[in-house]
C-alpha cells in the first residue's frame, strides 16, 4: 500500500507504477488526509508522527475490513540512528517492522534487492516533500508543489541524487558530491537559475554534504 497525498510527488508515483508493472507485485494506492490536521501542517519536530498516525489509521481499517492479521512497514536498522517520530505512531498501532527485526540496514536491503534482480536496488534515497520545509514553516500544498517543481527541473537537467529545500522562496539545493562537476559549471548554474526563477523561486544556493561548504 502506498499513501497518496500532496506530500507524495508525482515522480515517485510514476516510478512506483513502473516498478509494479515490471514485478507484478500486488499493490494499491490509498488516500491519506494528514494535510487536514493542523498539527501536521504546523510542521513542528513531530510532524512525521501525525503523518504516520494518519497512514496507520487508514491501514488498520483496511486490515480489519479485509481480514489481515497485521500491518507492516519498511523501517530498517539505519532508521533508528536519528529522530523518527513516525516510529512512535508505529508502536502505538502495533505495526510490524520485519526489516528492523532482522537487523537489516539499507546496504543489506540494496544488496538483497540486487541479488533478486529488482530494478530499484540502486534507486536514490527519497523522502516526502514535506521534509524539504524547515520545522516551523507551515506545510501547504503550494509550498510542496514548488519543491516538486524544483526537483523536476534538476531531474530534467540530468541530476540523480539531490534535494530542494525551501526557505521562503530561496531554494537550497543539496546535491551528491559526485555530481558537483556537472552542477558547478557557469553554464549549468545559469540554466538552473533561469529555470528556478521561472518556477517561482527568487534565488538558490548549493549545499553539498561531506564538505562543510556551500554556495
Amino acid at each position: 500500500m502506498t499513501a497518496i497525498s500532496p506530500s507524495y510527488s508525482e515522480y515517485d508515483r510514476a516510478e512506483l507504477e513502473k516498478f509494479v508493472a515490471q514485478t507484478g507485485v500486488r499493490h494499491e494506492f490509498v488516500e491519506t488526509h494528514e494535510m487536514e490536521n493542523p498539527a501536521y501542517r504546523a510542521n513542528a519536530g513531530d510532524r512525521c508522527y501525525y503523518c504516520k498516525d494518519e497512514l496507520f489509521n487508514v491501514l488498520d481499517k483496511l486490515a480489519r475490513e479485509r481480514g489481515f492479521a497485521a500491518v507492516a512497514y519498511g523501517v530498517n536498522a539505519d532508521d533508528t540512528s536519528d529522530f523518527r517520530p513516525g516510529h512512535r505512531a508505529a508502536a502505538e498501532h502495533q505495526v510490524l517492522a520485519p526489516l528492523l527485526d532482522a537487523k537489516m540496514n539499507k546496504a543489506d536491503i540494496r544488496a538483497l534487492s540486487l541479488r533478486a534482480g529488482l530494478p530499484t536496488w540502486d534507486r536514490p534515497a527519497s523522502a516526502c516533500l514535506s521534509s524539504r520545509l524547515p520545522y516551523g514553516t507551515e506545510v501547504t500544498a503550494e509550498r510542496l508543489q514548488l519543491v516538486e517543481d524544483g526537483e523536476a527541473i534538476l531531474r530534467e537537467l540530468g541530476f540523480r541524487q539531490f534535494r530542494v529545500r525551501l526557505h521562503d522562496k530561496l531554494a537550497r539545493i543539496e546535491i551528491a558530491t559526485e555530481e558537483l562537476p556537472q552542477a558547478m559549471t557557469p553554464e549549468m548554474g545559469a540554466r538552473i537559475a533561469a529555470r528556478f526563477k521561472k518556477a517561482g523561486f527568487c534565488m538558490f544556493r548549493w549545499i553539498w554534504k561531506g564538505t562543510g561548504r556551500g554556495r
